[in-house]
C-alpha cells in the first residue's frame, strides 16, 4: 500500500472552484488557511471543479506550505480544451465560472499523463500524490478500467504519483473497479453515510478484501444532514428530498439532539467509523465553516446514541463500528 497518511478530516475543493456560487479568491484563500489551521493535511481538487479554478486557488495556497507536510489528490479522465468564448457563456455543469474550456473524457495513457501534466501546471506543485479516475462510469466504465487504470498503474510504478483510484457516486462502479484493477483508494461520494449506507453491502467488504483505502464524501447527502434542525425545503441529491427521506432525516435529528449531539456531528463521525474508511473530505464555503466541521468531528458523542439509532430503526447492527 502506498497511500499517504490523510488524516480523520480531508478538504474538499469543489466550493473553491465556484461551485454553485461565485467566491472572491480572498475568500477561497481565507477558507484554506483555516482548512490548515485546524489541522487538515489532505486537499482533493479535480480540473472538473471550476474548469481549473479549483486547482489553481489550492496550488497558490499549497505553495505557500512545506511541501511534504501535505497531501493533495486531483483527478484525470476528464481533459480541459480551450474553446472560443465570444459570448461570455458560463458553464453548464454547477460552477460559476466562464465557459472558456469544455471537458474532453480522455481515458488513453496519453490523456492520463496530459491531464497530470495539465494539473501541475495549474496547481504550481512538483507532484500529486494520488491520482483518481474520475467518474468513470458516467462516461465509459470498461474503457476506464481497461485503459485509464493501467496507465494509472504505470504512472505509480514511474513515481510520477504515489498512490491511484476511482472517485464516483457509484458503488456498483466502484466495486468493479476494486475487483478488477490494482487500486490503492477509492472516493465513494454520497454512498456511506448516516442516512443511507449502500455501500455496506459490497463495496467496503470487497475494500478490506483487497486492502483499498476509502476517502468518504458526500456524507452530508447534499446537505440533509448538515445542520442541528433539518429544514422542511431540505435537498437530498441535489434535489428537493422525498417526503420519506426527510421524515428519516429528521427522526436522526431528534434522536442526536435527545443525546446533546449535533446531526453533522454524528453523521461526520459515523461515516469515518467503518474499518474501510481512512479519511472523511468535506468541503467548505468560508473559514468559519470548516472550523465548524473540525470541531464536529472533534466533538465527543456518547456512546448511547448509536444503539440508540438501532432500537428505532435508523441504523443495522451490523454497522455499529463507532
Amino acid at each position: 500500500m502506498s497511500l499517504p497518511e490523510l488524516g480523520r478530516l480531508g478538504f474538499g475543493a469543489a466550493g473553491i472552484g465556484n461551485l454553485y456560487r461565485a467566491m472572491d479568491d480572498d475568500v477561497a484563500a481565507a477558507t484554506l488557511a483555516a482548512a490548515w489551521d485546524a489541522g487538515l493535511r489532505y486537499f482533493d481538487t479535480a480540473p472538473h471543479y471550476g474548469l481549473g479554478l479549483s486547482e489553481r486557488r489550492l496550488g497558490a495556497f499549497l505553495t505557500t506550505r512545506p511541501r511534504d507536510e501535505f497531501v493533495i489528490s486531483t483527478k484525470v479522465g476528464r481533459l480541459l480544451e480551450p474553446v472560443e468564448n465570444a459570448e461570455g457563456a458560463r458553464d453548464s455543469q454547477g460552477f460559476d465560472v466562464p465557459a472558456d474550456t469544455v471537458r474532453h473524457w480522455d481515458p488513453s495513457e496519453a490523456g492520463i499523463r496530459r491531464s497530470i501534466e495539465d494539473s501541475l501546471e495549474r496547481t504550481g506543485l512538483d507532484r500529486i500524490d494520488i491520482a483518481y479516475l474520475h467518474d468513470p462510469d458516467v462516461y465509459d466504465l470498461e474503457a476506464g478500467i481497461n485503459q485509464a487504470l493501467p496507465a494509472l498503474e504505470k504512472l505509480r510504478e514511474e513515481g510520477l504519483v504515489k498512490a491511484i483510484g476511482v472517485g464516483s457516486n457509484s458503488a456498483d462502479a466502484l466495486a468493479e473497479c476494486v475487483a478488477r484493477a490494482d487500486i490503492d483508494v477509492i472516493m465513494l461520494a454520497g454512498r456511506y453515510s448516516l442516512l443511507e449506507q449502500p455501500a455496506a453491502v459490497d463495496l467496503l467488504p470487497l475494500c478490506l478484501e483487497r486492502n483499498v483505502q476509502v476517502a468518504n464524501c458526500g456524507v452530508y447527502n447534499s446537505g440533509l444532514l448538515a445542520r442541528p434542525v433539518v429544514p422542511d425545503d431540505a435537498h437530498y441529491n441535489y434535489e428537493p428530498a422525498p417526503a420519506q427521506i426527510l421524515a428519516r432525516a429528521k427522526a436522526l435529528a431528534a434522536c442526536c439532539d435527545e443525546f446533546g449531539v449535533e446531526l453533522p456531528a454524528a453523521a461526520l463521525q459515523f461515516a469515518v467509523s467503518h474499518p474501510a474508511v481512512c479519511t472523511v473530505v468535506v468541503g467548505a464555503s468560508n473559514a468559519k465553516q470548516i472550523k465548524q466541521t473540525a470541531e464536529r468531528m472533534a466533538a465527543v458523542i456518547p456512546a448511547g446514541l448509536w444503539p440508540a439509532l438501532v432500537e428505532r430503526g435508523l441504523l443495522d447492527e451490523s454497522l455499529l463500528h463507532v
